[in-house]
This record gives C-alpha cells, structure tokens and sequence, in this order.
C-alpha cells in the first residue's frame, strides 16, 4: 500500500497535465522553448506515473484495468472481474 502522499502527488500532477496541455501543445508547435521552460515542471505528460488505482502500487501496472499485478490476482480469483477466470489446461 502505498502513502497516501504519494498518490496525492500523482492525482495533482495528472490535474497539472490537464490544465496546460493545450498551451503545452500551442507553445510547442510555435517552437517557443524558452515558454515551455517558464512552465511549471510537473505539467509534463513523462512526469506522470502509472499507479494502481487501489492501492497505489506503482510496478506492475495493468494498464487494460487499471490495477496492478497483485490487484488484479486478487480480484481475477475473487470472481470481482468479469470475464476473467485462472487457466488450466
């Protein structure tokens, strides 16, 4: 389980993303440079990571659901995701 700060700081830079995302795509494709260095850093797409969206884990990410690898065993055996089920052959 992951702190809860750290999946604040995760959901304030996903929101960061989103507010200058277009001026981001305005000044890049003007070739302003020095504007986007005025930007704040966390406005950068590369800066945000993938987390689960249970328990903030931030390896072994499913980006199909959404959760992480440990997560998703979990609930795939628990019968909590539809049209999942363990294999055997």
């Amino acid at each position: 389980m992951a702190k809860e700060s750290m999946k604040a700081r995760e959901r304030k830079r996903e929101k960061m993303v989103a507010k200058y995302a277009a001026k981001r795509a305005e000044l890049k494709a003007a070739g302003d440079w020095e504007g986007l260095q005025k930007l704040p850093t966390n406005s950068s797409k590369v800066r945000v990571h993938n987390r689960c969206g249970l328990t903030g884990r931030p390896r072994g990410y499913m980006r199909q659901f959404g959760v992480s690898r440990v997560t998703f065993r979990e609930m795939a055996l628990s019968g909590k995701i539809p049209g999942v089920k363990k294999a055997s052959w």
